[in-house]
């Protein structure tokens, strides 16, 4: 489990529906009978084929959640933790994708950009 993981901790807090489910999946709801939270990923119980394993970071929950995570960074050098964070996660799992990894990108300049137009930005935690 990664540090980035330890963050999110996924299963305690997306709330997701089977709409939801369904709609990453592209499958009509009815076609999922119900989905459980575990540790590292969601299982999703199908009536057309048993079982299917999906990771947190593939739903847009994840994206979400780190977007999220940018906005509690209040100092540059928490900032380029958890863009570390968000590296190290990226190499070790393949559910990351060229898109999500630009839209992450524009999110964490965007704050760095901020976070550096502060006056005394290191002073404030």
């Amino acid at each position: 489990m990664t540090a980035l993981f330890r963050r999110i901790q996924p299963p305690k807090t997306f709330r997701l529906t089977v709409a939801l489910v369904a709609k990453y999946l592209k499958i009509p709801e009815s076609l999922i009978l119900r989905f459980e939270y575990w540790q590292n990923v969601l299982f999703v119980h199908r009536t057309d084929r048993g079982g299917q394993f999906v990771s947190y970071r593939q739903l847009r929950l994840w994206w979400d959640a780190i977007a999220l995570l940018f906005q509690t960074c209040h100092t540059p050098t928490a900032l380029q933790q958890l863009g570390f964070q968000i590296k190290e996660d990226s190499q070790k799992f393949s559910d990351y994708y060229k898109e999500m990894m630009e839209y992450l990108r524009q999110l964490w300049v965007k704050r760095r950009d901020y976070l550096g137009s502060l006056p005394g930005k290191e002073s404030a935690a």
